[in-house]
């Protein structure tokens, strides 16, 4: 029995990257672009709901059908739905502007980041080298190489209780002959268990010829649904040698953890997942180590920190039970694990640690930030809060905490907005109006033709809005004004923001009243979670000294606009402090002290975790702040003055409640 032939390939070449691949025919068009390694924005994973992965067609034939996502006229012009079609035939294919992820504003300056750290910490590297010279081996003095080993590290540096990895074993004899007797010993302790007692064991994981303590690094890592951000680290001086960025090669499977955690129940799902993770990790390892010139092998450890979701899929766990309720993830902390075993491209010795979750959406990321930031560690009430499409917020002091996550939807993301876009050039960042004509003033990030909207560009948009009486308090158009920036779209009512020969898109970006209204259920969604977290503990949001925020998009944010439309609690502005990456300075710190490291655990048991999908008093707090700001008037004391009064100023453009 002869066996079919197999099919014939056909090529797909991406355009503008000049990229070729090829395929199967029928093979998905948004999975051939995740081969060949072209990020197209798909924020829905495929699903075909978000319409954000639109492709022209310049050359060749594709299977597909139009969606409500695609009207007459782009279907006319060629455009599809990249996750809906399949290559039939030689394809060429043109990616607009609005469906790339460009990484050059990844590594844009954070400029309000405060040193806001933790303090009192001893500079002590969980990494250790030890340089020792042993004498040979005689017939009178035959012991083995081993406790020959631990007999000089004993004698030396006053090293007992020592365990020893088996794969440092095998190099053993071969590095203490090669370096005639004189070796480099490199240790490694994890956190020690927070029992009266319990002492560090310190593991024995490499051996070296020679003396190699100048050549003594680790890695650091925030590993984000959006991005990956790394620092090499050199552990004698604690210094970041160089940081580098890269988004998560998982976004093109879906934007928000939800959807990722769907995909990982798809045939082969985790792997590709577990995969795309990897693949970014060792982009941004490759570039790290170019730029320090230090070898994959001189790597001794990384730090990772995560949230839950993004901690379960790089070690290629099932996210599965994360999403169901009661909401359980595998373990709250894993051991250590071999980092060249996940695939990831360091020396084989070099372990990995995940800074232990809190629960399902509470993970290490935020421990990482709270240790990192020292909250911990004073007394002073602090509200900690990372914004995103899963905010996550921390309340408390050296003494207690509690924490939540307020499932906030993509918005602050750019997604479920019609033009939203992920914070990148050309994405509308800040926005002001002409009170006397309604014209509008935007500005992009890079200062390039607008392309779409970002989080932060969304909060200023409809604040600015709101102080100039163009939308009420329940986020509807005030359709009596003098203005033809207001019209009827295809969803409804909208604004126009820029006119399209002004864009890169070539069509007019808008924000409508659906958009509005995602948004507002997002801020309201972080602002409940706040009230009930606060009210759970018997305070209320004026009484925090401290708001911390943490994030790269919480580091972009506007303060005051963010309080006009209720996302952030009305407190004088000196209260509020930004730290950036909090995750990655956390992981960098506990790079630098076992201390840390300690805390690490510890903050992670302190913390009492509170469910608000099923809780009745967030419910209510969450319709209570469906308005700009709020329905309780008293909440927003400072927003509802400075409406009322710019009302008395524009009696035309009132504010519509």
């Amino acid at each position: 029995m002869t066996k079919a032939a197999p099919k014939k390939k056909v090529k797909v070449h991406f355009n503008p990257d000049n990229v070729d691949i090829a395929v199967a025919p029928g093979e998905n068009l948004l999975q051939a672009a995740i081969a060949a390694g072209v990020h197209i924005y798909a924020s829905c994973g495929g699903a075909g709901t978000c319409g954000t992965c639109k492709v022209l067609i310049e050359k060749g034939q594709v299977e597909t059908t139009r969606t409500e996502k695609l009207s007459e006229e782009e279907f006319q012009q060629g455009l599809r739905q990249a996750c809906q079609s399949r290559v039939l035939t030689d394809l060429t294919v043109y990616v607009p502007v609005e469906s790339r992820l460009e990484k050059a504003v990844l590594s844009r300056e954070q400029k309000r980041v405060s040193e806001v750290l933790a303090a009192g910490w001893r500079f002590k590297p969980p990494l250790s080298k030890f340089f020792v010279e042993l004498p040979s081996p005689t017939p009178e003095d035959n012991t083995s190489d081993l406790s020959r080993l631990l007999r000089g590290l004993r004698q030396r540096f006053n090293l007992s209780n020592l365990s020893v990895d088996f794969e440092a074993v095998k190099k053993l004899a071969k590095a203490l002959r090669d370096g005639n007797w004189k070796v480099t010993v490199t240790t490694l302790v994890t956190a020690a268990k927070p029992r009266a007692g319990d002492r560090r064991r310190p593991r024995v994981i490499n051996i070296e010829p020679g003396d190699t303590r100048e050549k003594h690094y680790s890695l650091a890592f925030d590993i984000g649904t959006t991005t990956v951000c790394g620092q090499l680290l050199e552990l004698n001086r604690g210094k970041v040698i160089a940081e580098g960025i890269a988004y998560n090669g998982q976004i093109s499977y879906g934007e928000d953890v939800i959807t990722r955690i769907n995909h990982c129940q798809k045939p082969g799902g985790l792997k590709k997942l577990q995969q795309a993770v990897v693949t970014t990790i060792n982009g941004v390892i490759k570039e790290l180590l170019a730029r320090g010139r230090v070898s994959p092998d001189h790597i001794g450890h990384v730090m990772v920190a995560g949230n839950t979701t993004m901690t379960q899929i790089l070690l290629g766990l099932d996210p599965k039970y994360l999403r169901l309720t009661p909401y359980t993830p595998v373990a709250n902390f894993f051991p250590p694990v071999e980092a060249a075993s996940l695939g990831i491209k360091v020396g084989e010795q070099a372990s990995l640690f995940t800074f232990p979750a809190v629960a399902s959406y509470v993970g290490g990321d935020i421990v990482s930030g709270i240790v990192g930031s020292g909250v911990h560690q004073r007394k002073t009430l602090t509200f900690f809060m990372d914004i995103g499409t899963n905010g996550e917020i921390v309340i408390g002091n050296s003494d207690w905490m509690v924490t939540a996550s307020c499932s906030a939807g993509p918005a602050f993301e750019g997604g479920g907005i019609k033009h939203g876009i992920v914070a990148t050039e050309g994405a509308i960042e800040e926005f002001d109006i002409d009170r006397s004509n309604l014209e509008p003033k935007v500005s992009t990030i890079g200062d390039a033709k607008p392309k779409g909207i970002c989080g932060s560009g969304l909060i200023n948009i409809v604040a600015g809005l709101l102080e100039a009486g163009v939308i009420g308090q329940n986020g509807k158009f005030n359709r009596d004004l003098p203005t033809k920036r207001i019209r009827r779209g295809r969803d409804g009512y909208e604004y126009v923001l820029s006119r399209a020969p002004e864009t890169q898109i070539g069509q007019d970006i808008v924000i409508t009243e659906v958009d509005i209204d995602n948004l507002m259920r997002a801020k309201a969604a972080m602002y409940a979670g706040c009230q009930t977290l606060s009210k759970s503990v018997g305070i209320g949001c004026a009484d925090f000294e401290q708001v911390i925020i943490a994030g790269a998009f919480g580091n972009n944010i506007n303060i005051e606009k963010s309080i006009t439309i209720g996302l952030l609690p009305d407190l004088p502005p000196d209260k509020f402090i930004f730290i950036g990456n909090g995750s990655l300075l956390g992981a960098r710190l506990t790079s630098f002290s076992t201390d840390l490291l300690d805390d690490a655990r510890r903050v992670a048991q302190m913390m009492t975790n509170f469910e608000l999908s099923e809780n009745v008093d967030f419910m209510n707090n969450y319709m209570a702040a469906l308005f700009l700001p709020h329905t309780e008037a008293s909440a927003f004391p400072t927003v509802s003055k400075k409406l009322a009064r710019l009302t008395r100023n524009n009696p035309r453009q009132r504010i519509v409640i």
